[in-house]
């Protein structure tokens, strides 16, 4: 049976720009980048030859991996992305404060589908939460759990 989650992966189109995104404008910290051709790769893949660009990163303080890929071959498509599309998933990470992190991100090039939402629109202890998108269109979400009354 399944004992874990060991990481999330997304394919994206230049892995040195989404570097820069994921690293320097949400702050997680890169563990290892991997490149080449194995055939060990091209099995799990399921592509002969397979040529990759491989980077592992953690939000600090958490031990969730997650793995950004580079198909250098075969070359991949890049249809668009929309949350109501069948396979299409998100990622999200909890914020203490939503409308600190929300404007950080924003000053800094971060475009939101929407301001924050209350959870439960009116209650001061509510939780928020917010979709972005990340250099190629992939869905990011912020939420911030609700507070503790008393």
């Amino acid at each position: 049976m399944l004992t874990g989650t060991h990481h999330t992966s997304f394919t994206v189109s230049d892995l040195d720009r989404s570097l820069a995104f994921y690293r320097d404008v949400l702050g997680l910290e890169v563990t290892a980048e991997i490149g080449g051709s194995t055939p060990y790769v091209s099995k799990v893949v399921g592509y002969p030859d397979a040529k990759l660009r491989i980077a592992f990163l953690r939000l600090p303080g958490t031990s969730h991996r997650l793995e950004l890929i580079q198909y250098l071959s075969p070359a991949g498509d890049r249809p668009p992305l929309e949350t109501k599309d069948t396979g299409s998933g998100h990622l999200a990470f909890l914020v203490d404060d939503m409308l600190t992190v929300y404007e950080a991100l924003r000053a800094k090039g971060v475009r939101f589908r929407s301001p924050p939402v209350e959870v439960t629109p009116g209650d001061p202890n509510t939780g928020r939460a917010v979709y972005f998108a990340d250099p190629d269109g992939i869905t990011l979400e912020l939420i911030q759990r609700p507070r503790r009354s008393g």
